[in-house]
């Protein structure tokens, strides 16, 4: 028993003692590397080799990660945000001064320079380049005016650029240049820039609007027409680009790149600069004869829609731009809406005769009151007794009973409603000028009870007057509606201006055109008339509302009329505002004179059969 289990012990003894030899032969021989390695790394007693084998992998991973963030870090910063880093460095290295472009001449219809844009020089200096100080204050204060001692102290500022004095006379620092070069003397030098100037000064100044400076020192205009045809005025300005010093101070002197500016286009406009002065002259003295408020006057050419004159109260001075108030650069007859009164009532007898609902023949009993809605309306002749009137008698007694009754008997309201729109009421002109109002005038199906009636003798809507003017005119020209406007021409080429359709035959224009020359020589408009020419007008005397309530005793005082009569060359609208006084003395005779002075000064010859 005890030889056999020696045996056996013996027989493991010798097998384990060769599985030991042969595991260790292995490792030193590297035969079932494999094998031991994993045994290895189930061994906690042994050290693991595994990361040292991975650890080159790993590291090229890491470094190659590195390197693309780095590579892309580059492309962003060369080729994305390359532009912006070179645009600020050069922003830090140069600077840039706007060369202003030469800004269109606007021009009246016979050539007269209304506004135009002038060479001057903005004058600075380098400081640090000056010769001799007191000499070249001296000069500069001999030559732009002011006290030597203010150029003194700017000249010697620590700096390498500052601006002695901007839109400086051009041939007065054309003669400070030529001295300091024959002085020797050095430092100061000019900029060329422009300006804007008014040869006739104050006037047209509402009509042509003002310009100032924006954020990049560049003219625009903001009002009147410098504001409407800006981009064919403004041209496109150049630029000077300065080296600076440490600080971005530009160095006054040193090399700079230039980019000439391109002058702006001219205009040409409707408008007579002499009859344009004489209607500025007159509108005030109106107001003060009648003690009105405000005034406006407009003269046309009924024909084309061509202004030959218009303006305002309070009018604008663009020679004192401080002094401008925001009321003097609107146009109040474009931009402010009034009842227009009485002579609405041309229009009522338009819409009549071209219905063919009344004709020359047509007669009613007019009583001497009449109610509209809940009011009762009457006739500023305080007649006390019925009359028998055609549309003519209407017009020359300005009856508003008459009309009323021609209205709401004879023509009715769909009729009526829709010739005022045909007539563009409560619809912009299209007139080229800024801010035009649409008015405030009653769709049909807006219509109440006192609609019809109040609106056939101009109360119950409130428009501009330039509307006003446009469907007059198409009385005076035959039935079509023209376009007002002021620019005939840009850049020299002609201005196509769209006119409007035909609202009225020629015979009804004919008839109410004669109606209101009716008006002239025996009605309400007799100090409308203009000696040796036939007129045909129109008073109104309008009630304005304030705050829903007709105003007592403030009217606006009007007058609408055209002449010659049967080939009409002009049409002038006067308006005074809150004057107590009736169109017949007020407006009337205004009218009158600015007629007959602007006939004479458009060369319309008078008529031998005309009083």
């Amino acid at each position: 028993m005890s030889s056999y289990r020696g045996s056996r012990r013996g027989r493991g003894g010798r097998d384990a003692a060769a599985g030991r030899s042969g595991r260790r032969a292995g490792g030193r021989n590297g035969h079932d590397s494999s094998n031991n390695v994993a045994e290895a790394a189930g061994d906690p007693g042994r050290p693991s080799f595994g990361f040292c084998q991975k650890g080159p992998a790993r590291f090229f991973l890491v470094m190659s990660v590195l390197f693309a963030c780095i590579v892309v870090r580059l492309v962003v910063l060369q080729v994305v945000e390359g532009p912006r880093y070179a645009s600020i460095a050069e922003q830090r290295r140069t600077n840039v001064r706007v060369l202003q472009a030469k800004r269109g001449t606007i021009y009246d219809r016979n050539g007269n320079v209304l506004a135009m844009s002038e060479e001057c020089y903005d004058v600075y200096c380098n400081p640090k380049e000056v010769t001799d100080v007191a000499q070249e204050a001296k000069l500069l204060a001999d030559h732009l005016g002011g006290d030597p001692a203010g150029y003194e102290e700017l000249m010697r500022t620590d700096s390498t650029f500052v601006y002695l004095y901007k839109l400086a006379d051009k041939d007065s620092c054309e003669t400070l240049r030529a001295e300091l070069i024959e002085n020797g003397q050095s430092g100061v030098y000019l900029l060329p820039q422009t300006r804007r100037v008014y040869p006739y000064g104050k006037v047209a100044g509402q009509i042509l609007g003002m310009v100032t400076t924006n954020a990049n020192g560049q003219y625009e205009g903001i009002s009147g027409l410098e504001l409407m045809y800006n981009n064919q005025l403004a041209g496109k300005d150049g630029e000077m680009i300065m080296e600076t010093g440490l600080q971005g101070i530009p160095i006054a002197g040193a090399a700079a790149n230039v980019t000439e500016p391109i002058d702006g286009d001219d205009l040409v406009l409707s408008i007579d600069v002499d009859v344009q002065e004489f209607v500025e002259n007159h509108i005030p003295e109106a107001m003060e004869s009648c003690k009105a408020t405000s005034g406006m006057c407009m003269v046309c050419d009924p024909n084309t829609g061509e202004i030959v004159a218009a303006c305002s109260t309070p009018f604008a001075d663009l020679t004192q731009p401080d002094t401008l108030q925001n009321e003097s650069l609107n146009l109040k007859l474009v931009s402010s809406v009034y009842d227009p009164g009485s002579t609405f009532k041309v229009l009522t007898a338009a819409i009549g005769l071209e219905s063919g609902k009344v004709d020359t023949n047509t007669y009613l009993t007019v009583p001497p009151t009449i109610l509209v809605g809940s009011d009762i309306v009457e006739d500023d002749d305080d007649r006390t007794r019925e009359m028998s009137m055609d549309l003519r008698e209407v017009l020359r007694r300005s009856s508003n009973t008459g009309a009323v009754l021609f209205a709401q008997q004879e023509i009715g309201a769909q009729t009526f409603s829709e010739g005022v729109e045909a007539f563009g009421i409560g619809t912009p002109t299209g007139i080229d000028f800024p801010g035009e109002a649409a008015g405030i005038v009653k769709k049909l199906n807006e219509y109440d009870g006192s609609t019809l009636g109040s609106m056939s003798f101009g109360q119950g809507l409130s428009i501009p007057m330039v509307q006003m003017v446009r469907a007059v005119s198409s009385i005076a020209n035959g039935g079509t509606l023209p376009t007002p406007h002021f620019v005939t021409s840009i850049a020299g080429k002609r201005v196509e201006v769209e006119q409007g359709p035909r609202v009225i035959s020629e015979d009804t224009a004919s008839k109410v055109a004669d109606m209101m020359q009716t008006v002239v020589e025996s009605g309400t408009a007799v100090k409308a008339a203009v000696e040796g020419y036939d007129v045909a007008a129109k008073t109104g005397t309008g009630e304005q509302a304030l705050d829903g309530k007709y105003q007592i005793d403030k009217y606006l005082a009007s007058l609408i009329g055209f002449a010659p009569t049967k080939d009409p060359q002009l049409l002038v609208y006067v308006g005074l505002n809150e004057t107590s006084q009736l169109a017949y003395s007020s407006a009337a005779p205004a009218f009158s004179v600015i007629m007959g002075e602007a006939l004479k000064d458009m060369g319309v010859l008078a008529n031998p059969h005309g009083w």
